[in-house]
């Protein structure tokens, strides 16, 4: 994902501004990073350059756990709510 590209992206949930970890980054390209919103509390990955800006009923925490973890991340046990542990 570009950097150029931040400056467009928003919560899909409740539209609010993202703040963004970057984890491995290849001179204006994101490879690997993590969106969250100060808001409603989710997070979104950046795998191989794609921000995973799904729906929480599509996706799937047993696929993102191993990266979050890779990371340092832990997820909350909230339910069906994509959320990390503060």
């Amino acid at each position: 994902m570009k950097t150029s590209f931040l400056e467009k992206l928003c919560c899909p949930q409740d539209k609010s501004h993202l703040e963004l970890q970057i984890f491995k980054q290849k001179d204006e390209e994101i490879i690997e990073g993590l969106f969250t919103c100060p808001e409603c509390k989710r997070y979104y990955p950046i795998i191989y350059g794609i921000p995973i800006m799904t729906p929480d009923e599509y996706r799937q925490k047993e696929l993102e756990e191993p990266l979050l973890k890779k990371w340092g991340l832990n997820l909350t046990d909230s339910g069906s709510k994509f959320c990390l542990i503060e």
